[in-house]
């Protein structure tokens, strides 16, 4: 995104030196998405816009973040044709056909039941205020849920699913945008769209659904695509297996600088170890992106904006034309620019707003501030807080808890405390995207590591579970030696703050104090004795020494309040 500067006359001294300037002012821009570029401050303002400028970018990014912007996009479904299978009679031959093809979803009812099972959070309440509003445009009318959107082409609506299907949840009655989904079915989606396309004739879908010649041009564009998509299901609910469906669908295409289609590799596409190996992960939260310089949970990706490298992957999992993508970008800097300050400026629910600020322990919270600095510090940053500062003495504890400063690396590291592999693993499969012309249009560069970024811990009790791949239900697993650490745990909705939050332990409720009914649905099991879904690490030699717990029972419950308050 680059800020539009006026100019007068060609040739003009004073105007030669604006343009100079701006083209540096341009290039710095770009440079701080590279791994060398050391962050000074978080960057809550990455264009360094002003005040009024900022609050509007970011107010029009949350809006791309619910509507999907990207108008060229692949998989653009039709949205009467497809409300009418779902709602109309289920005699209706073709209804049955898809619902067979549809087996892994079960029978929905309603488009809004479907929106349901993907996972999709319902819109804020209007009169939210602070990091709870979500920016609506006046004119709009918003009948359905956070992270669908329509879209006009050929002169038919279609839907799409935007960046709110997997950064956004509820959190005991609020709606959280930039807090990852613990519950989104996104790949689900495409495995379920490519059984129905297979069973599901264009002439029949025309007749049972009556569309008009504009949806048949939808349904035909989303076939075609289809076809170039590659898509794994996730290990479990929660978990995203996007590397996969990029490596995969790029295994569908020809292996030119464009990745053009080929008809022949979406019949047999090259083999990829993705297809076998699970490199599952969870959607990250967005308040975090602010203070790296590499992203992803494993620090692949080294260079380039990481919103628009997100949109780059999204859309070769949605079978789009490269072409047309990499035109549509150089078109559209500003959305990508919305987009960016919209993410970068996300800041973390606290826990206050959601339980007594009597049930936070600040002498605890302060013990467990100097076991934090002394063990966790050196890898997770440090946060200095208001109760620290004399004149906040006198503050109710809501306001002392609250941190003033968070002072993380400058420059993002990768660490390899022992966690499950497979994830990290998973990236040398799509290093081949650093092969492709719109990656080195745009400086997108990924370097597999051998490990995960050790993330800041603002907001980290909001973000049960934890590890990238889900596998420890709260902090008191977490603190807990690996071996001793349980195999099985159970996961639900955060609806009840006394039922389904552990407040002690910090997330999920131990097994034998979980809701009954998330133990009679057998999604929300997890077993982590499945391959890349392991439990292990982040105890040798961060909490333990020598096999042996370096911290007492009090001493965790001291840290696990201190980590409340970031």
């Amino acid at each position: 995104m680059k800020k539009e500067f006026h100019f007068l006359k060609p040739g003009n001294l004073v105007v030669s030196i604006f343009f100079i300037a701006s083209h540096v002012w341009a290039q710095s821009i770009e440079d701080q998405w590279r791994a060398q570029y050391a962050i000074q401050e978080p960057r809550s303002n990455p264009y360094q816009l002003s005040p009024a400028e900022l609050q509007t970018a970011r107010q029009q990014g949350q809006w791309h973040a619910q509507y999907y912007p990207i108008t060229v996009t692949g998989v653009l479904p039709p949205l009467r044709p497809i409300k009418k299978i779902l709602e109309s009679d289920f005699q209706n031959p073709l209804i049955k056909i898809i619902q067979v093809a549809l087996d892994r979803v079960g029978i929905l009812k309603s488009f809004d039941e479907m929106m349901d099972w993907l996972g999709l959070n319902v819109y804020p309440q209007a009169n939210e205020t602070g990091v709870y509003q979500v920016y609506v445009p006046e004119e709009r009318v918003i009948n359905h849920r956070l992270g669908m959107g329509t879209m006009s082409r050929y002169g038919a609506d279609g839907f799409t699913l935007s960046c709110a299907v997997c950064h956004s949840s509820n959190l005991f009655g609020k709606t959280v945008l930039g807090l990852t989904n613990r519950f989104p079915r996104a790949n689900e989606f495409f495995i379920s769209a490519h059984r129905a396309l297979a069973v599901t004739p264009a002439s029949a879908f025309q007749m049972y659904t009556f569309s008009t010649s504009a949806e048949m041009q939808l349904f035909k564009d989303m076939q075609r695509n289809m076809r170039a998509v590659g898509a794994v299901s996730p290990l479990a609910l929660g978990l995203d297996t996007s590397l996969a469906q990029v490596a995969l669908s790029l295994q569908k295409r020809n292996p030119d600088a464009w990745a053009t289609k080929s008809s022949a590799y979406e019949k047999k596409p090259r083999p990829d170890y993705l297809e076998e190996m699970p490199a599952d992960s969870k959607p990250a939260v967005w308040w975090n992106v602010k203070y790296k310089n590499r992203w992803l949970s494993d620090g692949s990706v080294i260079s380039g904006n990481p919103i628009l490298t997100n949109i780059l992957w999204n859309e070769i999992g949605r079978g789009v034309d490269l072409v047309q993508l990499s035109d549509w970008l150089q078109k559209n800097g500003k959305i990508i620019g919305e987009l960016t300050s919209a993410v970068f400026s996300t800041e973390a629910p606290r826990i206050t707003d959601f339980f007594s600020e009597s049930q936070i322990d600040i002498a605890s919270a302060q013990r467990g501030e100097e076991l934090f600095i002394e063990n966790c510090a050196r890898c997770h940053g440090v946060y200095h807080k208001n109760w620290s500062l004399a004149e906040w003495n006198s503050a109710s504890l809501a306001d002392r808890i609250k941190t003033y400063r968070v002072e993380y690396k400058k420059q993002t590291v990768v660490r390899d405390v022992g966690t499950d592999a497979y994830r990290y693993l998973g990236m040398k499969s799509l290093e081949k995207l650093n092969e492709l012309q719109i990656s080195k249009n745009h400086g997108i560069v990924i370097q597999a590591q051998k490990g995960y970024v050790p993330p800041p811990l603002v907001g980290i009790w909001a973000r049960w579970p934890y590890f990238h791949n889900n596998s420890i239900p709260n902090l008191c697993e977490l603190l807990t030696p690996a071996h001793l650490r349980k195999k099985e745990f159970y996961q639900g909705p955060a609806v009840d703050k006394t039922q389904d939050f552990d407040f002690d332990c910090n997330g999920y409720p131990a097994p034998e104090r979980v809701p009954q009914a998330w133990k009679k649905n057998p999604e929300f099991k997890f077993d982590t004795r499945r391959k890349g879904m392991g439990n292990y690490g982040h105890d040798e030699g961060i909490f333990l020494e020598n096999g042996l717990e370096i911290f007492s029972s009090a001493n965790k419950k001291d840290l696990i309040h201190f980590m409340q308050t970031l």
